[in-house]
């Protein structure tokens, strides 16, 4: 009897452990179709109707929106025991969209498929699958799940990009919607509808548990409130609001901006899908040299890197091979600082109320992230072309690694004051 409970056990983590390598799969597709097609198909729908570049832009920033205003929702059905159905009824849906979507004509058609592709970005992406994990998944094995499906999801990029940029070649961006729309629906159906449900707990456990988490949520009110006449997290905010308004600009113009610098389609993808593998790298360089480096100094080093990047983007001769260095540089610090934020606040502001205070800084941080695609649009506009977008990149990156910096002068003035040297 002891035999068979123990040889249950290793059987148990085994299956988990595939459950977390089909979801890390279906993360890259996720990912790969819903967070980066837009740029490739934007211009080629661009190219066929003429479209302003801003105007069209626009789209990007209500699917951030749409995906923002979509997570509260969202998570707390996955909260509830939902996340199968959650997942697999986003995936099916992000399909019907896509292929829907393949019959447009006018811009206000890719307005409302691109806001409901945003909306359906927050039922599928790593929010709800990280919150599925914490609820489904043995909760001793959280930390390591979520690294592993981050270590999956850094390839999306490096696997769809050349498929997308094949399917426009060889099929119009008509088609390759219809692509991307079956890609979610054999997602949905494949690998999101085989996910495990939460399980079964008793009343009395779940009362414990709302009890719990209401007062949880109170004292998390409290915090946020403290933590809001804190100077340290106005800084932390600063930095994460245009670090994340920086990348992410840089991330779907990217794409139109290597071809307006000349370079041919078969280099362009080869620079942007480096950005993956190099996200990849940054993290796992992270974790052996943890111990070495402290948050502050970390989060100051991979801010300064945006606008050495951005200006060498700017200022550098056409060169695949001068180019493709800086983008390794980029991925590395948009990994590394998917990180540095998580551990920021628990580090140098408080370790209570870890998720009100973090999710009070998020909203702010995905407005900016939001709008920024568009301004930068407006911006290539009115100033002829991506030189201009580079030059504002780099000064909105300046302002992130300067904010980093006040947030280890803030701290300093703390601990001295602690200490009753000042």
């Amino acid at each position: 009897m002891l035999a068979s409970k123990s040889s249950a056990k290793p059987q148990a983590a085994s299956q988990e452990e595939m459950s977390i390598s089909m979801l890390g799969i279906a993360q890259i597709c996720s990912w790969g179709t819903l967070y980066y097609s837009f740029p490739q198909l934007a211009e080629a729908m661009m190219s066929e109707f003429f479209w302003n570049k801003s105007e069209t832009y626009a789209a990007l920033t209500l699917s951030f929106l749409f995906s923002a205003l979509a997570a509260i929702p969202v998570g707390k059905a996955i909260d509830k025991g939902q996340g199968r159905k959650v997942m697999t009824a986003a995936s099916l849906l992000a399909g019907l969209l896509f292929m829907s979507g393949s019959q447009l004509s006018t811009l206000w058609g890719v307005y409302i498929v691109f806001a409901g592709i945003g909306a359906l970005q927050a039922a599928t992406l790593y929010d709800a699958a990280f919150s599925v994990i914490a609820n489904h998944f043995d909760a001793g094995n959280s930390r390591r799940h979520i690294t592993t499906l981050t270590l999956w999801g850094g390839f999306a990029a490096t696997l769809f990009i050349p498929l997308i940029e094949l399917l426009l070649q060889y099929g119009g961006w008509r088609n390759t919607m219809i692509v991307l729309g079956l890609i979610n629906i054999a997602v949905g159906l494949l690998i999101y509808r085989r996910l495990p449900t939460s399980t079964q707990r008793s009343a009395k456990k779940d009362h414990q548990e709302r009890s719990s988490r209401v007062k949880s949520e109170e004292a998390g009110n409290k915090t946020v409130r403290w933590a809001l006449g804190q100077p340290m997290f106005w800084s932390l905010l600063f930095c994460f609001s245009f670090f994340a308004a920086a990348g992410t600009t840089f991330k779907f113009h990217l794409y139109p901006m290597l071809l307006e610098k000349g370079l041919s389609v078969s280099e362009v993808v080869a620079i942007v899908v480096v950005l993956g593998p190099a996200q990849v790298a940054g993290r796992f360089l992270l974790s052996l040299l943890s111990k070495e480096l402290s948050i502050v100094n970390l989060g100051i080093f991979t801010a300064s890197v945006l606008p050495v990047v951005f200006l060498a983007f700017a200022y550098l001769s056409v060169s695949i091979w001068l180019l493709i260095p800086f983008a390794l540089a980029f991925g590395a610090a948009s990994g590394i600082m998917t990180i540095v934020k998580g551990v920021a606040v628990p580090e140098l502001l408080t370790r209570e109320a870890y998720g009100a205070i973090n999710g009070a800084m998020n909203i702010p941080v995905k407005l900016i992230k939001a709008f920024s695609p568009w301004i930068a649009a407006v911006i290539w506009h009115v100033g002829g072309g991506y030189h201009t977008v580079l030059v504002f990149l780099a000064f909105l990156g300046l302002i992130s690694a300067i904010s980093f910096i006040l947030a280890t002068k803030v701290k300093r003035y703390q601990n001295c004051k602690k200490q009753g040297t000042i």
